[in-house]
Protein backbone atom coordinates (compact mmCIF):
# COMPACT_ATOMS: atom_id res chain seq x y z
CA UNK A 1 0.00 0.00 0.00
CA UNK A 2 2.75 2.09 0.96
CA UNK A 3 4.94 1.97 -2.37
CA UNK A 4 1.44 2.97 -4.18
CA UNK A 5 1.24 5.89 -2.90
CA UNK A 6 4.92 6.76 -3.18
CA UNK A 7 5.02 5.72 -7.03
CA UNK A 8 1.55 8.65 -7.12
CA UNK A 9 3.49 11.09 -5.14
CA UNK A 10 6.01 10.76 -7.76
CA UNK A 11 4.07 11.00 -10.49
CA UNK A 12 2.26 13.68 -9.85
CA UNK A 13 5.67 15.80 -8.81
CA UNK A 14 7.39 15.32 -12.39
CA UNK A 15 3.82 16.20 -13.54
CA UNK A 16 4.06 19.41 -11.90
CA UNK A 17 7.81 20.08 -13.16
CA UNK A 18 6.69 20.15 -16.67
CA UNK A 19 4.35 22.45 -16.40
CA UNK A 20 6.41 24.69 -14.81
CA UNK A 21 9.04 23.84 -17.36
CA UNK A 22 6.41 24.90 -19.96
CA UNK A 23 5.50 28.37 -18.22
CA UNK A 24 8.74 29.59 -17.99
CA UNK A 25 9.42 29.33 -22.17
CA UNK A 26 11.48 32.19 -23.39
CA UNK A 27 9.67 35.23 -24.75
CA UNK A 28 11.50 34.93 -27.68
CA UNK A 29 10.33 31.80 -28.80
CA UNK A 30 6.13 32.62 -28.08
CA UNK A 31 7.27 35.86 -29.68
CA UNK A 32 8.29 33.69 -32.60
CA UNK A 33 5.49 31.42 -32.95
CA UNK A 34 2.96 34.56 -32.38
CA UNK A 35 4.89 35.59 -35.65
CA UNK A 36 4.77 32.50 -37.47
CA UNK A 37 0.81 32.43 -36.43
CA UNK A 38 0.23 35.67 -37.82
CA UNK A 39 1.99 35.67 -41.11
CA UNK A 40 2.50 38.69 -41.90
CA UNK A 41 5.99 39.45 -43.10
CA UNK A 42 8.55 42.51 -42.24
CA UNK A 43 7.81 45.72 -44.29
CA UNK A 44 11.38 48.34 -45.53
CA UNK A 45 10.06 51.39 -46.00
CA UNK A 46 11.30 52.50 -50.08
CA UNK A 47 11.86 56.13 -50.47
CA UNK A 48 9.61 56.86 -53.54
CA UNK A 49 11.36 59.12 -56.69
CA UNK A 50 8.99 62.17 -58.14
CA UNK A 51 8.42 63.19 -60.94
CA UNK A 52 11.20 66.01 -61.09
CA UNK A 53 14.07 63.42 -59.37
CA UNK A 54 13.28 60.65 -62.38
CA UNK A 55 13.69 63.83 -64.49
CA UNK A 56 16.87 65.06 -63.02
CA UNK A 57 18.20 61.81 -62.83
CA UNK A 58 17.55 61.34 -66.26
CA UNK A 59 19.23 64.52 -67.33
CA UNK A 60 22.25 63.80 -65.68
CA UNK A 61 22.79 60.42 -67.39
CA UNK A 62 21.98 62.19 -70.80
CA UNK A 63 25.00 64.75 -70.07
CA UNK A 64 27.54 62.06 -68.65
CA UNK A 65 26.41 60.34 -72.54
CA UNK A 66 27.05 63.29 -74.15
CA UNK A 67 30.68 63.95 -72.21
CA UNK A 68 31.58 60.58 -72.85
CA UNK A 69 30.51 61.09 -77.24
CA UNK A 70 31.92 64.51 -77.22
CA UNK A 71 35.17 62.62 -75.95
CA UNK A 72 35.39 59.69 -77.97
CA UNK A 73 34.74 62.14 -81.20
CA UNK A 74 37.76 64.10 -79.94
CA UNK A 75 40.06 61.34 -79.48
CA UNK A 76 39.23 60.00 -82.76
CA UNK A 77 39.92 63.32 -85.10
CA UNK A 78 43.17 63.77 -83.13
CA UNK A 79 43.92 60.31 -83.95
CA UNK A 80 43.03 60.84 -87.49
CA UNK A 81 44.97 63.85 -87.72
CA UNK A 82 47.94 62.42 -86.10
CA UNK A 83 47.52 59.48 -88.73
CA UNK A 84 47.68 61.63 -91.80
CA UNK A 85 50.99 63.71 -90.39
CA UNK A 86 52.38 60.44 -89.76
CA UNK A 87 51.91 59.53 -93.46
CA UNK A 88 52.67 62.47 -94.56
CA UNK A 89 56.21 62.80 -92.80
CA UNK A 90 56.90 58.96 -94.49
CA UNK A 91 56.04 60.37 -97.68
CA UNK A 92 58.65 63.54 -96.92
CA UNK A 93 61.34 61.08 -95.88
CA UNK A 94 60.76 58.64 -97.42
CA UNK A 95 63.52 58.82 -99.92
CA UNK A 96 66.02 60.61 -97.91
CA UNK A 97 68.57 57.65 -97.57
CA UNK A 98 68.50 57.64 -101.69
CA UNK A 99 68.85 61.37 -102.03
CA UNK A 100 71.40 61.32 -98.74
CA UNK A 101 73.40 58.44 -101.46
CA UNK A 102 73.33 60.56 -104.78
CA UNK A 103 75.02 63.63 -102.86
CA UNK A 104 78.73 62.70 -103.43
CA UNK A 105 77.58 62.19 -107.19
CA UNK A 106 76.49 65.74 -107.30
CA UNK A 107 79.38 67.20 -105.45
CA UNK A 108 81.72 64.97 -107.92
CA UNK A 109 79.99 66.21 -110.64
CA UNK A 110 80.27 70.03 -109.64
CA UNK A 111 84.40 69.06 -108.99
CA UNK A 112 84.16 68.11 -112.52
CA UNK A 113 82.80 71.42 -114.03
CA UNK A 114 84.86 73.57 -111.56
CA UNK A 115 87.44 72.27 -112.98
CA UNK A 116 86.39 71.94 -116.83
CA UNK A 117 86.49 75.80 -117.00
CA UNK A 118 90.79 75.56 -116.80
CA UNK A 119 90.13 73.73 -120.38
CA UNK A 120 88.23 76.00 -123.04
CA UNK A 121 88.53 73.36 -125.71
CA UNK A 122 86.63 70.57 -123.54
CA UNK A 123 83.75 73.32 -123.23
CA UNK A 124 81.11 71.21 -125.08
CA UNK A 125 81.80 68.70 -122.95
CA UNK A 126 81.80 70.67 -119.78
CA UNK A 127 78.35 72.17 -121.11
CA UNK A 128 76.74 68.57 -121.58
CA UNK A 129 77.58 67.65 -117.97
CA UNK A 130 76.56 71.05 -116.68
CA UNK A 131 72.80 70.32 -118.64
CA UNK A 132 73.10 66.94 -116.55
CA UNK A 133 73.86 68.32 -113.13
CA UNK A 134 70.90 71.26 -113.26
CA UNK A 135 68.61 68.61 -114.08
CA UNK A 136 69.99 66.42 -111.15
CA UNK A 137 69.07 69.35 -108.77
CA UNK A 138 66.06 69.92 -110.31
CA UNK A 139 64.74 66.94 -109.32
CA UNK A 140 66.07 66.94 -106.00
CA UNK A 141 64.62 70.17 -105.11
CA UNK A 142 61.22 69.57 -106.48
CA UNK A 143 61.46 66.34 -103.66
CA UNK A 144 62.06 68.87 -100.83
CA UNK A 145 66.25 69.01 -101.28
CA UNK A 146 67.45 72.57 -100.52
CA UNK A 147 70.98 73.68 -100.98
CA UNK A 148 73.23 75.69 -98.09
CA UNK A 149 75.77 77.77 -99.35
CA UNK A 150 76.35 79.66 -96.70
CA UNK A 151 79.46 81.61 -98.11
CA UNK A 152 79.81 85.27 -95.52
CA UNK A 153 77.39 84.20 -93.37
CA UNK A 154 77.50 84.06 -89.76
CA UNK A 155 78.58 80.59 -88.77
CA UNK A 156 75.87 78.92 -86.97
CA UNK A 157 76.56 75.28 -85.65
CA UNK A 158 73.02 73.90 -86.04
CA UNK A 159 73.66 74.09 -90.05
CA UNK A 160 77.40 74.54 -90.57
CA UNK A 161 80.49 72.21 -89.94
CA UNK A 162 83.51 73.95 -89.46
CA UNK A 163 87.25 71.93 -90.62
CA UNK A 164 89.13 75.33 -89.45
CA UNK A 165 89.80 78.95 -89.08
CA UNK A 166 91.26 81.72 -91.53
CA UNK A 167 92.28 85.13 -91.01
CA UNK A 168 90.43 87.84 -93.57
CA UNK A 169 90.18 91.31 -93.91
CA UNK A 170 87.42 90.96 -96.00
CA UNK A 171 85.08 88.69 -93.86
CA UNK A 172 84.29 89.56 -90.42
CA UNK A 173 85.16 87.10 -87.69
CA UNK A 174 83.37 84.69 -86.71
CA UNK A 175 81.40 84.68 -90.63
CA UNK A 176 81.75 81.83 -92.88
CA UNK A 177 84.53 83.04 -95.49
CA UNK A 178 84.90 79.81 -97.75
CA UNK A 179 82.29 76.56 -98.31
CA UNK A 180 84.59 73.52 -98.79
CA UNK A 181 81.36 71.24 -99.34
CA UNK A 182 78.09 72.34 -100.11
CA UNK A 183 75.27 71.24 -97.43
CA UNK A 184 71.66 70.41 -97.95
CA UNK A 185 68.45 70.24 -96.46
CA UNK A 186 65.21 67.82 -96.98
CA UNK A 187 61.72 69.54 -96.05
CA UNK A 188 63.76 72.08 -93.77
CA UNK A 189 65.33 69.21 -91.85
CA UNK A 190 69.62 69.52 -92.01
CA UNK A 191 70.17 66.53 -94.47
CA UNK A 192 74.29 67.36 -94.20
CA UNK A 193 75.98 69.89 -92.45
CA UNK A 194 77.68 72.65 -94.74
CA UNK A 195 81.83 72.36 -94.50
CA UNK A 196 83.37 75.03 -93.95
CA UNK A 197 86.20 77.23 -93.36
CA UNK A 198 85.67 80.51 -90.72
CA UNK A 199 87.10 83.31 -90.58
CA UNK A 200 88.83 84.82 -87.69
CA UNK A 201 89.02 88.06 -88.63
CA UNK A 202 91.82 90.49 -89.92
CA UNK A 203 95.23 89.22 -89.06
CA UNK A 204 97.27 90.69 -86.51
CA UNK A 205 100.34 92.56 -87.17
CA UNK A 206 103.71 92.27 -85.77
CA UNK A 207 104.04 93.30 -82.07
CA UNK A 208 100.26 93.06 -81.60
CA UNK A 209 99.21 91.21 -78.38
Amino acid sequence: MMKAEDENKTNTEAEEKITDNESKAPESEVEGSATAETGEPETFVKEELTVEDLLEQSRKEKEELYQKVLRAAADFENFRKRTIREKEELRKFATSGLIEEMLPVLDNLELGLAAAENHPEAKAVSDGFRMVAQQIVSILQNNGLECLDPEGEDFDPNFHESVGFQPSDEIADHKVLQVVRKGYMLHGRILRAASVIVSSGPAKQEGEA
